[in-house]
């Protein structure tokens, strides 16, 4: 996605190309087959959904057609994982392929160990402080739970994008609210989780008894593998993490 003399441009094929992802289930098979897919257009040519499907349907909000309302159904069905994974922009990562990603990100280490070593920050753990009393909370809740606002801490959403880069929480749905009456109104929020809600402790430390580098060399020969043409440079743009 790009802006060319002040208008939005989708990278996206032809809807007639045999290789263009078709529908949302369509998309979590490729996301099952290549592990990990930014959202949109980045660095590495091909290696995001944007340049993979129809250019016609984004924000079109058809949910057959649409991929922007496809992440929502995605991250609804918790077969993929979906979150802002990749230089602080959303993508994609399969369940087989998430226990190495948060092995490397987190660096081996659970929170509360990132914790007490001193490697977290008051405002990451005012955070993930709530995810000890409830599984989800939606995003104006937990900015309000944790303490974050006028008169508190600052950065909430630099701080909740740190920790999905971190591994520690992803998107795991996108509701709207409801009123006094039981009733939905407004755009639908993100929900945020941990990974461990989803998939459960065991899987997601899965990788723990390897080296935290050694999870990151597996991630880039498989991203390599199945996008052999992207630069080194290019994939360090995308996956590229330092702490």
């Amino acid at each position: 996605m790009a802006i060319e003399n002040g208008e939005w441009i989708m990278r996206g094929m032809d809807p007639e190309d045999p290789a263009c992802i078709q529908n949302w289930e369509e998309l979590i098979g490729w996301v099952d087959e290549v592990g990990f897919l930014p959202l949109f257009k980045n660095e590495a040519d091909g290696f995001s959904v944007e340049e993979n499907t129809s250019d016609l349907y984004w924000w079109s909000g058809n949910e057959e057609r649409d991929p922007w309302e496809w992440r929502q159904l995605i991250a609804r069905s918790g077969r993929v994982a979906y979150g802002k994974f990749f230089a602080g922009r959303a993508g994609f990562i399969s369940r087989a392929w998430f226990p190495h990603f948060a092995n490397w990100r987190r660096d081996g280490y659970d929170f509360d160990s990132r914790w007490e070593d001193e490697r977290a920050s008051i405002r990451q753990k005012r955070i993930m402080d709530c995810f000890s009393t409830r599984d989800e909370w939606f995003s104006f809740a937990l900015k309000q739970q944790a303490g974050f606002g006028r008169g508190g801490e600052k950065n909430f959403e630099g701080t909740v994008t740190d920790l999905q880069m971190s591994g520690y929480l992803l998107i795991r749905d996108f509701r709207q609210r409801i009123n006094k009456k039981g009733f939905p109104y407004g755009w639908p929020i993100s929900v945020y989780t941990t990974p461990e809600s989803l998939w459960g402790y065991e899987h997601i430390s899965s990788a723990y008894s390897i080296a935290p580098a050694e999870s990151r060399e597996l991630i880039y020969e498989q991203v390599r593998k199945n996008f052999p043409e992207a630069a080194q440079e290019e994939l360090d743009g995308v996956l590229g993490w330092t702490r």
